[in-house]
């Protein structure tokens, strides 16, 4: 439901060819560029960037949106415009942005005044070109060719909808081997304020995309919308086909979500056939969010298995 899961998705399976390639691509893109490009009105990201590394942001930015307008739009464009959403802000020098938090967590820009103030930071220039081929390097690196053909095959047949999971009638019932997913955690994310500058980047509205996103703080009316779920899960998977369904404990651990999942998935039809229980090590998200002492926050993963018979 969410328009930068497709961003991140689609990108990824058109890989350059080579390196060189999508290095005079990106060329390409900064020698025919103007640099009258500006933000949206009222978005100051002075914060986040250096004003030379924002202008680049704003030419490759510009550049896909003219090119996805005009229907112009190729695979090298959108393995750029993928790999250029991943690297908006993080919390290393791989990033477009000073140091900041995880690439899938963007700050709102008066928390990164402070930020800035407390670590006594300023943004500097980044080269978004280089960074952009360094981090295509490393996604490439373990890619064999044919995996590449057939990534590229994969998009001449897949299908992307952008909606909500309770209901895709576009894809053909009994035809699905293997779902992997994962819903939002009752209401504990806010993903698209999370998203906001990955939405804005890619001139998304983030308030639109945030009224379909489900959130709830009724556990109640979670597992009712998980059962319109389950129901399209039961639908589309075919005999003896999977569903991997990925969860985690809340509430501190008061309400684990997996059982209530494998109650929900059995009312649609489908047999739970168990329940894989991770202990995560602590991320640096967690030790952002101040969770170090297994009490607070999503300490497992929890992948609940189901089968169709």
């Amino acid at each position: 439901v969410n328009p930068i899961s497709r961003v991140m998705c689609e990108g990824r399976l058109h890989p350059p060819k080579s390196l060189d390639k999508l290095a005079a691509r990106l060329a390409e893109i900064f020698a025919s560029a103007s640099t009258s490009a500006s933000p949206d009105a009222g978005t100051d990201l002075s914060m986040f960037y250096d004003s030379r590394t924002l202008t680049e942001i704003l030419v490759i930015r510009e550049y896909l949106r003219t090119r996805k307008e005009r229907k112009e739009e190729d695979g090298t464009d959108r393995w750029i415009r993928a790999v250029a959403t991943s690297r908006l802000t993080g919390h290393s020098k791989g990033f477009f942005s000073v140091y900041t938090l995880p690439p899938n967590q963007a700050t709102t820009p008066d928390r990164q005044l402070r930020i800035n103030k407390r670590r006594k930071q300023r943004p500097e220039y980044r080269n978004t070109k280089d960074i952009i081929l360094k981090k295509s390097e490393q996604l490439m690196k373990d890619l064999a060719e044919d995996l590449s053909n057939n990534l590229r095959k994969c998009c001449k047949t897949a299908v992307f909808l952008e909606k909500d999971a309770g209901d895709t009638d576009e894809i053909p019932g009994d035809s699905v081997a293997l779902t992997v997913t994962s819903p939002p955690f009752l209401d504990i994310v806010d993903y698209a304020q999370d998203n906001w500058l990955r939405c804005w980047f890619n001139h998304i509205d983030v308030i639109a995309v945030g009224e379909k996103i489900t959130r709830s703080q009724s556990l109640d009316v979670w597992k009712l919308k998980m059962l319109s779920v389950f129901r399209q899960l039961y639908r589309i998977t075919r005999k003896n086909g999977w569903v991997a369904f990925e969860v985690g404990e809340v509430r501190n651990g008061s309400i684990r979500l997996d059982e209530h999942v494998a109650e929900v998935g059995l009312q649609s039809g489908l047999r739970c056939v168990g329940i894989m229980i991770n202990s995560q090590q602590f991320t640096k998200t967690a030790n952002i969010w101040g969770v170090s002492n297994n009490q607070g926050g999503t300490n497992t993963n929890r992948i609940v298995l189901f089968t169709k018979s």
